[in-house]
């Protein structure tokens, strides 16, 4: 899985060093502004891959580190230097944790796993902002389209439609998802603090 590109550019020489976006459009989201795709629910926990035969955890790699053993690249982030990739999961720091989630989803019946990635959450992954009360796994394939009180696209649209969505349902923020599969995303912490809600 590419990293998804913010829909809002960030202002590397400020302050904030980038933390936050500012309100220009990234050029690479311009389908999102033309009205495109749809916006889904994104989930607050850590991504992995089942390729059909193997579960991998999704990590990124500092510029002059070396990669962990088995490491699959996938794109180098030109802003960061860091190298985005899957390495097998049972070499992760989440791999007792996503042992637990596949054993507790088998046992409720699910056969066999559909290849795409999907969301870790739960009690011990970063601080559980799911809520979740034990490990599992969110197919992103499935993830809730949200149904947010109006679609415009513009900076304050966007903004005002995620704070309210991480205010009142607890969401992390938006994945848009164009038909061809480009995708883009958003999140209420991109925004400066005093826009966040409390």
């Amino acid at each position: 899985m590419k990293k998804i590109p913010t829909i809002f550019l960030r202002d590397f020489a400020a302050p904030s060093n980038g933390r936050y976006v500012t309100r220009e459009p990234n050029p690479s989201c311009d389908w999102v502004f033309a009205g495109e795709g749809v916006p889904t629910r994104k989930y607050d926990g850590t991504c992995v891959m089942f390729d059909g035969e193997q579960w991998w955890a999704r990590r990124e790699v500092k510029p002059g580190k070396q990669p962990p053993a088995g490491f699959v690249e996938v794109q180098v982030d030109d802003t960061t230097g860091k190298t985005v990739g899957w390495e097998p999961i049972d070499q992760s720091a989440f791999a007792k944790f996503h042992a637990e989630a596949v054993a507790y989803q088998n046992g409720t019946g699910i056969s066999g796993w559909p290849v795409g990635t999907y969301e870790l959450v739960g009690p011990k992954v970063n601080g559980n902002p799911e809520r979740a009360e034990r490990h599992q796994l969110w197919a992103h394939s499935a993830a809730e389209v949200l149904d947010h009180g109006g679609d415009g696209r513009t900076f304050d649209d966007i903004r005002a439609q995620v704070l309210a969505a991480a205010k009142f349902g607890g969401v992390e923020g938006f994945v848009y998802h164009h038909p061809d599969g480009r995708m883009a995303k958003i999140k209420a912490r991109d925004f400066e603090p005093a826009e966040v809600p409390a």
